[in-house]
């Protein structure tokens, strides 16, 4: 019996929609946070990172997950818990009042199987960074995670609104072929093509609202240097908030 053939997933999708009708989509529905808000605040959890260890106790005792099966238990490791946290702050949001809307990071290692570590998000200066986020509806979340185009437009967009891309070492060559994009015809329009030019659709405004969650958040952050337990990683904390001249 002969095995049944069928080609590469993105190849079908690509013959049946366009580039510039899928970056169309995310333009439309994608939420951004503001540049004040990101000037305000850019990074909220400096002491988290992805991969990263939880605590609990104030950062006294390892938090473990235990394997109902085998009953063996290991160190619990941070996803994207707070990366979404600190998305949902940043826009004005209730986590639980935004169905089906995934955070999506904007500057890491791509790599559609997901079989590499994203060390750009396991440093602490750029998994919570506002300024690396865009939030999209989940089933979207799909094309940035495999198709380079559109990531590729996300940064472009990002740099502008922000005037900021990431400069991890990781990010080099791309950043260098983002000065070399030609497809402004796939190019969302509301989106900006030079920094400052305009915003694009979607942008929270920063609210009192957002402004005092960033301010607790500093609080918090402040306490914690001062007072969390001895798995605080206080050194890499203040590294990375003297990577953003943040002050306290």
């Amino acid at each position: 019996m002969s095995v049944a053939e069928i080609s590469d997933g993105l190849e079908t999708l690509r013959s049946v929609i366009g580039l510039r009708e899928i970056a169309s989509l995310i333009e439309r529905t994608a939420r951004w946070v503001s540049p004040d808000t990101f000037k305000f605040l850019p990074l909220w959890y400096p002491e988290h990172s992805r991969r990263g260890s939880f605590y609990k106790s104030n950062w006294s005792e390892p938090q473990m997950n235990r394997n109902r099966e085998t009953g063996a238990s290991v160190h619990k490791a941070e996803s994207n818990t707070y990366a979404n946290e600190t998305l949902t702050l940043a826009l004005g949001l209730r986590k639980n009042l935004r169905p089906n809307w995934s955070c999506c990071h904007i500057w890491g290692v791509d790599d559609a199987r997901y079989q590499s570590s994203n060390v750009v998000l396991m440093d602490r200066r750029f998994y919570s960074c506002v300024g690396n986020m865009v939030l999209l509806p989940t089933p979207l979340k799909a094309f940035t995670d495999t198709m380079p185009e559109i990531k590729a437009m996300l940064r472009l967009c990002a740099r502008n609104l922000y005037e900021w891309q990431c400069d991890h070492e990781r990010m080099s060559e791309i950043n260098a072929a983002l000065d070399t994009w030609i497809d402004w015809q796939s190019y969302p329009e509301s989106w900006p093509r030079k920094p400052l030019e305009k915003l694009p659709l979607g942008v929270a405004p920063l609210t009192p609202a957002i402004q005092a969650s960033a301010e607790r958040r500093k609080a918090a952050i402040r306490r914690d240097l001062e007072h969390a337990g001895k798995h605080y990683p206080r050194d890499e904390v203040t590294t990375a908030l003297a990577y953003w001249k943040i002050t306290l």
